[in-house]
C-alpha cells in the first residue's frame, strides 16, 4: 500500500482521488431555469432605475445651467452695446473739448445764438389739435 502509514506519503500525492479532486476544481454549471433570466432582468432594471434617478436629480441643474448661459449671452450683448455707446459719448466729449467748430455749432443749435448781422430762422413743430371725446 502506497502511503501507508498515514502521514508518510512518499509520492507527494494528494490523499483525495483524482475523481474527487475533479469535483472540487471543476465549475459545475447548474441551470436554474427561469430564475437566472429573471435575475438578469431585475439587475438590468435596477441599473436602469439608478440611471434614471441620477438623470432626474441632475436635470434641474442642467436646465439652470442653460438658463444662466442664455442670461450671460444677453448680458454680453448689453455690454457690447454699452461699450459702443460709451465710445460715441467719449468721441462727443473729445469733440467738445478740442474742436471749437463743434462748440460753435452746438451753441447755435441749442441756445439760438447768432453772429452779428446774421438772421436766425426757427421752425416750430406743427401743433396738432387733438379732439377729445
Amino acid at each position: 500500500m502506497a502511503g501507508w502509514p498515514p502521514g508518510k506519503n512518499t509520492r507527494n500525492e494528494n490523499p483525495l482521488s483524482s475523481v474527487r479532486r475533479a469535483c472540487f476544481t471543476r465549475r459545475v454549471k447548474v441551470d436554474l431555469g427561469i430564475w437566472s433570466k429573471l435575475t438578469k432582468v431585475v439587475v438590468g432594471l435596477v441599473v436602469l432605475a439608478v440611471l434614471l434617478l441620477i438623470g432626474m436629480c441632475y436635470l434641474p441643474v442642467i436646465r439652470e445651467n442653460e438658463r444662466m448661459r442664455r442670461q450671460i449671452m444677453i448680458f454680453q450683448d448689453q455690454i457690447k452695446k454699452e461699450e459702443s455707446r460709451s465710445k460715441e459719448l467719449q468721441a462727443q466729449v473729445n469733440a467738445l473739448l478740442h474742436d471749437p467748430k463743434t462748440v460753435e455749432r452746438l451753441t447755435r443749435e441749442k441756445l439760438g445764438y447768432a453772429k452779428p448781422d446774421e438772421t436766425v430762422v426757427r421752425f416750430e413743430p406743427a401743433v396738432t389739435n387733438a379732439v377729445m371725446r
